[in-house]
């Protein structure tokens, strides 16, 4: 086995739910498993050790972003990105595809790349596949993501089409450069919410043999059942013994929901932004606490929560805090909102390993309130 493998240690009878652990140079990750956003290397108002005391493996951070602020040449003479945030562990870049197709009045998209203006100054900018894999390269993250071509919903099946041929072209070019041998290039699975489509381009990525799969393009407005449908048809035709990644999805029955499909690794900013508007994740649902029903509540967010803040403050005092602008606040939310959803996926791999995945998902769910 190389410096990279993924082992699949038990697997629902019920569903397509897998309990495994992905090998990397800086550690193990237990999956299924989400991945906190480290955006700009930091996942925002935590330290390191305190995102790994939470129970993370694993963070994300963004090549867009870091990209043009620091700039590779500091990270570099850093010593690259973990030595730069000084995190241990192993760290997943997002390729920024989704970043700059965001900006669609700030960007030009060919055959070549995408000729994008910096949301920051202006400057203009031209990222290539190629540029994609230097800058990962240089920022020596433990799994790399390939440049791809996302499409927003709704989009025509024309636009589609032509955002998955792009995609696997990229894709190639990205395998063509890519030398490091102590990082692993992932493929992203395109096709917006046409089914054809997707069989196509996890096809075509296959053949290209990647290190792992992600499933892009979803969770951009489209409903949750068309969400589902579409990993319904997919996964099928993703390697069983190779990790599967469903990009940017974060809330708690989207994640059991995926995970019943077969998906293996989360990412998602939910935890930590909401937090920052004063708004909890809780086994029911959200929680705002910056809501003036909680100025005289003194019970803490969840009763039968373990982290550090529902141990040791109120409803009422975080309002508070949130009221008169202390940044306190927002540290004692994202330590309660990332230890919730990570608690999430712990409860979740020990119900695979117990046979009772499907139990604890029905349970869970009942209770919850699911938003659109």
């Amino acid at each position: 086995m190389g410096l990279f493998h993924f082992e699949v240690i038990k697997e629902c009878k019920k569903t397509r739910a897998r309990l495994g652990k992905i090998h990397t140079p800086r550690g193990i990750i237990n999956t299924p498993a989400f991945m906190p956003v480290g955006t700009q290397a930091t996942v925002k108002t935590l330290t390191p050790d305190e995102v790994t005391a939470l129970g993370a493996d694993v963070i994300l951070c963004n090549t867009y972003h870091l990209y043009l602020r620091p700039g590779t040449e500091i990270i570099e003479a850093a010593g690259g990105l973990h030595r730069f945030m000084n995190w241990k562990g192993p760290i997943l870049t997002d390729s920024g595809g989704f970043q700059v197709f965001s900006l669609a009045s700030l960007r030009k998209v060919s055959d070549q790349g995408v000729e994008f203006r910096s949301h920051l100054d202006g400057s203009l900018h031209f990222i290539t596949p190629e540029k994609a894999i230097e800058i990962q390269e240089v920022l020596g993250s433990d799994i790399a993501m390939v440049f791809d071509e996302c499409v927003p919903f709704p989009c025509s099946y024309g636009d589609a089409l032509t955002a998955v041929e792009r995609t696997t072209r990229w894709a190639k070019r990205c395998l063509r450069v890519h030398s490091r041998t102590d990082q692993v290039v992932f493929g992203i699975v395109q096709g917006s919410v046409y089914p054809e489509l997707r069989a196509r381009s996890a096809l075509d990525l296959v053949n290209l043999d990647f290190a792992g799969y992600a499933i892009g393009g979803l969770s951009v407005g489209e409903p949750k059942p068309m969400m589902y449908g579409i990993l319904d048809c997919t996964v099928p035709f993703l390697p069983e013994r190779k990790p599967r990644y469903l990009m940017g999805v974060g809330t708690a029955d989207c994640i059991l929901e995926a995970v019943a499909r077969g998906i293996d690794l989360f990412d998602c900013v939910l935890p930590t932004r909401i937090a920052r508007n004063g708004t909890a994740l809780t086994r029911w649902g959200k929680l705002v606490v910056r809501n003036a029903e909680y100025a005289a509540d003194f019970s803490p967010i969840d009763p039968e929560c373990s982290c550090y803040t529902c141990r040791n403050f109120t409803r009422a005092y975080l309002r508070h805090l949130f009221k008169a602008g202390e940044i306190l606040g927002h540290r004692l939310l994202t330590i309660h909102n990332l230890h919730f959803t990570l608690n999430l996926m712990e409860k979740i791999r020990q119900a695979i390993l117990e046979d009772r995945f499907l139990e604890f998902k029905s349970e869970f769910l009942n209770g919850f309130r699911i938003t659109k």
